[in-house]
């Protein structure tokens, strides 16, 4: 496990992530909760994810974990496997957030000891990417804040897993 890698996501009742490639929810609180998280920091997230972002997130270090060989902006560093990936980021001694896709999660949750999980009170039949299961008990819950936004109630929680 990373001291300094930390995972970031939005999930519904039911650990709905997205749909379509996109995001289900937008909620313009947790998405200010996202850059004050994420400002200044490398971000991991696979291929597809990449793909979905508007734009190059500005102030923040773009890592593509993905087996394809690609052409990709060159600010952009591709790390070929899960091996490469925690090679580079232990040369680099800093704060990284993994922000998606499923699979990404489902790869790097064992790795982090930080959760930043926005549990959104809503849940969507048509979604067709989920946050992987994780046991609760593993970790530490603060609560840093609660919204509402829409009709749709959410809560912002920091997971910090226990020492073994």
């Amino acid at each position: 496990m990373m001291e300094s890698l930390y995972l970031i996501a939005a999930i519904g009742k039911n650990g709905e992530l997205g749909k379509n490639n996109q995001l289900i929810w937008h909620l313009k609180e947790d998405l200010k909760f996202f850059k004050e998280k994420t400002m200044g920091h490398d971000i991991v997230m696979g291929y597809q994810t990449f793909c979905s972002l508007p734009k190059i997130l500005p102030g923040r270090k773009h890592i593509v974990l993905t087996h394809r060989e690609m052409n990709l902006p060159k600010e952009v560093v591709i790390c070929h496997s899960l091996q490469d990936l925690k090679e580079y980021l232990e040369m680099q001694e800093k704060e990284c957030f993994v922000i998606g896709g499923a699979s990404i999660y489902e790869q790097m949750l064992p790795e982090c000891n930080k959760l930043y999980l926005t549990r959104i009170e809503a849940s969507d039949p048509f979604a067709d990417a989920y946050f992987p299961k994780f046991d609760e008990d593993d970790y530490d819950i603060h609560l840093l804040g609660e919204h509402e936004e829409n009709k749709i109630h959410y809560k912002h929680l920091e997971y910090v897993r226990k020492k073994v």
